[in-house]
């Protein structure tokens, strides 16, 4: 399921600001993914590995789909609280560089998925939806893949991914939860800059 998860989040948030703000939640997941499984089919690079290249359009295009404080916070869970405005910033940006490092390589994962979107009811006012597709794999079973959206100032942000019924963020929880206990808030900053150095220079 990782790979899947991992190829899904990086074909989404690699899409970038090529959507309009006004644009609904439904629409903006359907646009965004659509876009970019375009981009990822006609690029040979990425194709055949290049995942310098796919790491590139992932940290380029991220920013403006994704809320990673939010992400960063359910992340954490009550341990967010106790955290001071600059380890907040400080972990928003780890676990940023922790997610766009871990999952841009499975751009060049992509083969032959496709994506069905399921009808979304929305009601005027909502600013907090749920928006359900389902990945379709040659030869193997439909997965689902729901996106939590939240309405902000500058339009609708991602702050979580559903695979499965499986949580995104929430799947970081135990891990991030010992380790603020052991070593605490700074302790868990160090942990993710620690993986991040290590994601760059290709070590495991």
């Amino acid at each position: 399921m990782k790979p899947l998860l991992s190829l899904l989040f990086a074909l989404f948030v690699a899409a970038g600001p090529v959507v309009a703000q006004e644009v609904g939640p439904d629409a903006l997941v359907k646009k965004v993914t659509d876009d970019v499984l375009t981009v990822v089919r006609q690029d040979k690079d990425i194709q055949s590995g290049n995942t310098s290249k796919a790491i590139a359009l992932v940290e380029t295009k991220v920013l403006p789909h994704f809320n990673f404080q939010h992400m960063t916070a359910l992340a954490m869970g009550r341990d967010w609280s106790k955290a001071s405005p600059e380890q907040k910033k400080r972990l928003a940006e780890e676990f940023k560089t922790l997610l766009v490092r871990t999952y841009s390589n499975s751009l060049t994962a992509y083969k032959n998925q496709t994506v069905a979107y399921k009808p979304t009811k929305l009601q005027g006012g909502e600013t907090d939806v749920i928006i359900k597709t389902e990945i379709l794999q040659p030869g193997n079973k439909p997965v689902q893949l729901d996106y939590a959206l939240e309405k902000a100032a500058d339009g609708w942000k991602v702050y979580d991914v559903i695979v499965a019924g499986i949580s995104l963020v929430t799947n970081y929880r135990d891990t991030f939860t010992q380790e603020v206990r052991a070593n605490g808030v700074d302790g868990l900053i160090l942990l993710l800059g620690n993986k991040n150095k290590q994601l760059e220079t290709g070590k495991k």
